[in-house]
């Protein structure tokens, strides 16, 4: 058996129905697959992927593997394994993969090194957790990579925030930055997705609530119009004036969160930064508030301050924390402030996930036929691999376009005709 640690491997029939049931919903990661098997551009290539172990991640990892890496994962939150999903990827698919769904710090960090024991010459991160352990505790491994990826917001923060202070010590493509993939998989995926698991974690009535979104960024945006449609009074916190002015065009109610915290029913943080619900607004929140975060990390929420003002704590659902404050108020914390779209539900759907991975599959190709024309920084998804995979997925769902003709290309490209 190949290298793992996970739950149980007699999950894995569960688990590969789940995985066939995603690829059902993901045409053009099936169709990249496809040409991967037949050209193997990834051939002679290890990479170390540390995603969401999921079905849709699944589908990548197969995507990768058909296309000829050795691929091993590892857990990039300690909360969004699905174990099923894990166990079939070794069982079924000979991929080596340590992730737990629960797993304490500790573990998370050791799965990491797990996957770093394969002398990867490749990273895929979700996070940048792996990119990090990689510059402080392996650097000895850092000249034997030749490139990465990067999936979301927070990592790509971070990564540009490397790259700033010349720390960074080899190319990374920030898959986020693609059309394809924030546009849609931040808006319509953790729009969906952080309501479905609010609803699974509390089964509350989000009609008639105020439902108090924190950040308005793509999954900001998202989550605010999801909550509105679903009859939420939605208010919307920010520190970015241009993005508070597009919120309150877009309708919603736009205020400090001092002045949220004593009205809101649920609150959601998806900003990428730390301490955006405080101590300061815990102890204005009414009793009965909902706290929960869909950005990557769970330092959005102060939960630290939390427990300090706290006089008990017990699990009164599953992925429901009860904190009972000093001045007896009841405060709901979700999934431990963690990711609760993966914590309590099943993250986003497949068929956003189709292009967000197929972002990731083509910007590894790309990276192994470009790699010694790119030195050591956080580069964009090249224009024509976001434009590519956006005509795949309209061709994919049926939807044909208008093309140019001949004489408006000219015009576009021409200065000297006006009115």
């Amino acid at each position: 058996m190949i290298p793992h640690h996970v739950k149980d491997l007699g999950l894995a029939a569960a688990g590969k129905n789940r995985i066939e049931w995603a690829d059902n919903y993901m045409p053009v990661l099936a169709i990249i697959r496809k040409r991967f098997a037949k050209e193997q551009p990834l051939k002679g290539h290890t990479l170390a992927a540390c995603l969401h172990i999921t079905t849709e991640t699944a589908n990548l990892l197969r995507t990768l593997q058909d296309g000829g890496a050795k691929v091993v994962a590892c857990a990039s939150n300690p909360l969004s394994t699905q174990d099923d999903v894990a166990a079939s990827l070794v069982a079924d698919y000979g991929i080596s993969v340590f992730a737990i769904k629960g797993e304490d710090g500790k573990t998370y960090y050791s799965h990491i090194l797990a996957a770093l024991d394969a002398r990867p010459n490749m990273t895929m991160d979700d996070g940048a957790d792996t990119v990090v352990v990689l510059h402080k505790e392996r650097r000895h491994q850092l000249k034997d990579i030749i490139g990465g990826t990067e999936e979301t917001t927070t990592g790509v923060i971070r990564l540009k925030a490397m790259a700033a202070d010349k720390k960074l010590a080899y190319p990374i493509i920030a898959v986020n930055d693609a059309m394809t993939k924030h546009m849609f998989d931040n808006r319509y995926g953790t729009g969906q997705s952080t309501l479905d698991g609010i609803i699974r974690a509390t089964n509350v009535l989000i009609a008639g609530s105020t439902f108090v979104v924190a950040g308005y960024g793509w999954c900001g945006k998202g989550l605010a119009m999801r909550a509105a449609g679903m009859g939420a009074h939605v208010i919307v916190t920010e520190v970015d004036p241009l993005k508070a002015l597009e919120a309150a065009m877009d309708g919603f109610s736009v205020m400090p969160m001092d002045q949220a915290a004593p009205i809101g029913d649920i609150f959601c943080t998806v900003t990428g930064d730390i301490s955006v619900i405080a101590e300061k607004h815990f102890r204005a929140m009414k009793s009965g508030a909902i706290v929960s975060n869909s950005g990557h990390f769970n330092v959005e929420i102060d939960i630290h301050a939390l427990e300090r003002m706290s006089k008990s704590k017990r699990a009164i659902r599953a992925f429901v924390d009860e904190y009972v404050t000093r001045d007896n108020r009841k405060i709901f914390l979700l999934g431990e402030g963690r990711l609760i779209n993966l914590a309590s539900a099943e993250g986003h759907p497949a068929v956003v996930m189709d292009m967000s991975f197929a972002n990731q599959a083509l910007s590894a190709e790309y990276m192994v036929k470009n790699v010694k024309k790119l030195k050591p920084g956080c580069y964009s998804v090249p224009h024509e691999i976001d434009e590519n995979i956006a005509a795949l997925k309209l061709k994919a769902i049926g939807v044909k376009i208008d093309v140019l003709t001949a004489k408006q290309r000219k015009y576009l490209a021409s200065w000297e005709e006006g009115t």
